[in-house]
């Protein structure tokens, strides 16, 4: 009864979060049109602040005018609301069982998220470099999603020429691409009904790790929700506790 009722609460705060996100991103898009208006070197400033949360502050490929206009586009606005909706969908929670959606695989072959589970070994779901660094003691599988800056959509400047999936083929193809950047870990793809983005709440991206079928953690929505430090203390966890590492008292 207990985790019937803690998994209908959690239902409910997936709900509240999307209504809670869509009207910050209505409240974010209006504040900065008008401090575009009245203050525009100040809104500069407030935006590049939150582009570090958002880490596009990070990255030396965007500068400033190839990501902050398309903040204030319609575009934008339809892709929150696009995000949210399915996010609705969300059923992966932890400690509770982990979702077997359908996916497929490169060469266009139907699989299914609990078929890359071993054993007791974790399964983390995303991230290179914590394959680099713990493969030994986890798999790890990447899942391509819908894109999430579709040149056709809300898009970047300057960024990978890639349109809203249509087909399966599509979305193939553009996995491919992602393949190119050697990911070190397997690659699948999300069906054209979003199941697998639907069911983990996983637009744009999250790290997931399933132990035995079941959801041992969640990260956050990223690249905003996902704090590195919570990554670093789960993995080492994961670490510690799957390789059985006796860690000497004074370490601790």
């Amino acid at each position: 009864m207990g985790t019937a009722v803690g998994y209908a609460l959690r239902k409910l705060l997936v709900y509240l979060s999307a209504v809670a996100m869509i009207l910050f991103a209505i409240a974010h898009l209006t504040l900065l049109k008008l401090l575009s208006v009245v203050f525009p070197g100040l809104m500069k400033k407030i935006h590049l602040k939150m582009g570090e949360k958002f880490t596009m502050t990070q990255n030396p490929k965007f500068k400033y005018e190839d990501w902050g206009p398309s903040f204030f586009s319609l575009a934008f606005i339809k892709t929150v609301l696009s995000v949210n909706w399915c996010s609705l969908g969300l059923e992966a929670f932890e400690g509770h069982a982990a979702p077997d959606t359908a996916l497929f695989t490169l060469d266009g072959q139907k699989t299914s998220i609990h078929r890359f589970l071993k054993g007791n070994r974790p399964l983390l779901d995303e991230f290179k470099q914590l394959v680099k660094d713990f493969s030994d003691v986890a798999d790890f599988l990447v899942v391509y999603l819908a894109e999430a800056h579709a040149t056709d959509a809300w898009a970047f400047a300057n960024n990978v020429d890639i349109k809203v999936h249509k087909t399966l083929e599509e979305r193939l193809a553009a996995a491919r691409t992602l393949v190119k950047e050697d990911p070190l870990c397997p690659v699948v793809v999300d069906e054209m009904t979003n199941i697998t983005a639907s069911k983990y709440g996983a637009l744009p991206e999250r790290l997931y790790v399933i132990q035995s079928g079941k959801v041992f953690y969640q990260g956050g929505i990223g690249p905003w929700g996902e704090k590195n430090i919570s990554v670093l203390f789960m993995v080492a966890f994961i670490y510690l506790h799957f390789s059985e590492i006796l860690v000497p008292e004074q370490i601790l």
